[in-house]
């Protein structure tokens, strides 16, 4: 995995986004994208916000996703495979940048026909503690007709990011505006935030 890793980071450092397209195996995207569609014949999404806890805002004209917090207590073999990776993601980040980071969070994120989430930063006014953001796509087969890219705004070097199975886009959360553009058909990822607190 060190090499999927290297290949984020020196991305990032050379375009100040780093985007591995084999950052989770094939077999690992497909079964968090049947984990995420149980989720949803379950009930168990609920409507995104934008804010933290103290200061959420449900606005669907401003972001129109539904989300699952990933925990370990859930004891899925699949999220902890994936916060495994993150695990040893974040060891190798500390240890080859001095990053620093001591925490992440992450969701599952489900994008139906016609939702979106408008520019935005990824961090919050009352707490700096997200440093990184990443975003791991779990959708096999998308074609750009498709829509639902991640437009990732730069003064000189604009990034349209489609969201195809298995790639980790990686970037930091309080310099890049970016928004996830209208989707033709549904659209999923886990997203999260390295964070140093």
């Amino acid at each position: 995995m060190e090499n999927n890793f290297e290949i984020l980071i020196e991305s990032f450092i050379r375009d100040n986004v780093g985007i591995d397209n084999h950052f989770i195996s094939d077999e690992l995207s497909q079964h968090l994208k049947q984990n995420l569609l149980e989720l949803l014949s379950q009930n168990k999404l609920q409507e995104a916000g934008t804010g933290n806890e103290l200061l959420v805002s449900h606005n669907k004209t401003v972001r129109s996703d539904s989300i699952y917090w990933l925990d370990r207590a859930h004891n899925n073999e699949y999220e902890n495979d994936f916060l495994d990776q993150i695990d040893d993601f974040v060891k190798y980040l500390n240890r080859s940048c001095f990053a620093g980071i001591n925490g992440y969070e992450f969701h599952y994120s489900l994008y139906e026909i016609g939702t979106f989430y408008q520019k935005h930063l990824d961090q919050f006014n009352n707490n700096p503690s997200r440093k990184y953001s990443m975003i791991s796509y779990l959708n096999d087969d998308w074609q750009e007709s498709d829509g639902g890219q991640l437009m990732i705004y730069q003064n000189y070097n604009n990034k349209k990011v489609n969201p195809t199975q298995g790639k980790t886009v990686f970037f930091k959360s309080d310099e890049l505006q970016h928004e996830v553009l209208v989707t033709q058909k549904q659209r999923m990822s886990i997203t999260g935030w390295l964070k140093r607190d």
